[in-house]
């Protein structure tokens, strides 16, 4: 069921976005040849007008192959070359390139707007949503990996409604500074969750470790105050809006951290998340709720446009940089060397997935 839901959410995503690239083509008139979902192979197709539309074998992305975009003889100078994407100015190539990207960050919009209609899980801290917060909870944000909350089957999204300390006194109020102190002065805690859509309370004794730093006892999760937010239409698009942004921004710093740590031999990739994980993750959101499971669709969606404006080549942001160097060198650049390198490109893209997708299982034993 996990697998179904992660190849449907990325089936929107993909015909999303390469949408964004098709509209925009057909709205230049440039001749659009191929609209496919997922790698070649091609299981099969069909034709409408002058495109054909196809399903192929590997189910982890999808294309629009787009007449000269990858410049030779005949989309350069042959009887079609006026509805060749090499041909058409360089503003109007731009933006076919950035319009999968755009498309992206607006469906990302509408679904954490359509979140706030019909309930956001919203952090206290984050005002966005005002006074209009209802059910709040301390919620887990992440678990540590091998720590003793880990041990003792929390996840992150359980709700934490009850701890008491190894002297048997207890509390009502649950608050991140609560069970902090519970912690650092107890041998043995127990505490109280709810998960998913389950009423019934799990409990669970965790006996905290010392943190290798400092010496200062942990169990080693994040916290946070979470609550529902229920907005009206204009506000939450209002609001959807600002968040997109926001996540946006955050994902961005990420990503460029990502990268520098990776340049610096810092990075590990128990840092990222590749396609087996993201079942997992798919199934956990699944459970939590259907919103939940919208805000994670609208997270995937703005981490795909902020990678694919990535300048590296095969990517719409390595594209975009390659039409940057030819504004500025007035010519366009030797085709063969433009395509062996998105050749190259695509290739290391692939290696890169496949290493990730290694990991991911990897992490599953």
């Amino acid at each position: 069921m996990n697998i179904l839901i992660f190849l449907v959410i990325l089936l929107v995503l993909v015909i999303v976005h390469e949408f964004g690239h098709f509209y925009s083509a057909k709205k230049f008139g440039i001749r659009v040849d191929e609209f496919g979902f997922g790698f070649p192979p091609k299981l099969f197709g069909k034709k409408f007008g002058e495109t054909e539309y196809t399903f192929n074998l590997f189910p982890l992305g999808g294309f629009v192959k787009i007449f000269g975009e990858n410049p030779d003889e005949e989309n350069t100078n042959g009887p079609d070359k006026h509805r060749s994407f090499v041909n058409k100015p360089k503003w109007q190539q731009a933006i076919v390139l950035f319009a999968g990207v755009f498309a992206n960050f607006v469906l990302a919009w509408f679904l954490f707007s359509f979140g706030f209609m019909s309930g956001l899980p919203t952090s206290v801290g984050s005002n966005i949503a005002g006074d209009n917060l209802k059910d709040i909870n301390l919620v887990v944000i992440s678990v540590t990996p091998e720590s003793p909350a880990m041990s003792a089957g929390l996840k992150s999204g359980d709700k934490i409604v009850f701890i008491k300390n190894d002297q048997g006194q207890s509390t009502t109020y649950i608050s991140a500074a609560t069970v902090k102190s519970i912690v650092v002065s107890s041998k043995e805690i127990e505490i109280g969750y709810l998960r998913g859509k389950n009423p019934d309370i799990n409990y669970t004794n965790i006996t905290p470790s010392l943190r290798g730093g400092d010496g200062e006892p942990f169990i080693g999760i994040s916290m946070d105050q979470i609550g529902i937010a229920k907005l009206p239409i204009l506000s939450a698009f209002k609001e959807g809006m600002k968040l997109t942004l926001f996540v946006s921004k955050n994902t961005a710093v990420g990503l460029y951290r990502l990268i520098v740590d990776g340049l610096q031999a810092k990075g590990s990739f128990s840092a990222v998340t590749g396609p087996v994980g993201m079942v997992g993750i798919v199934g956990d959101a699944y459970q939590f709720g259907f919103v939940y499971l919208l805000s994670f669709t609208a997270l995937i969606s703005i981490n795909l446009a902020i990678i694919n404006l990535a300048p590296f080549p095969a990517l719409d942001g390595g594209r975009l940089l390659f039409l940057l160097i030819e504004k500025i060198k007035g010519s366009r650049l030797n085709p063969k060397f433009a395509n062996t390198v998105n050749v190259i490109g695509f290739c290391a893209l692939l290696l890169l997935m496949g290493i990730v997708t290694y990991h991911d299982i990897v992490k599953l034993f």
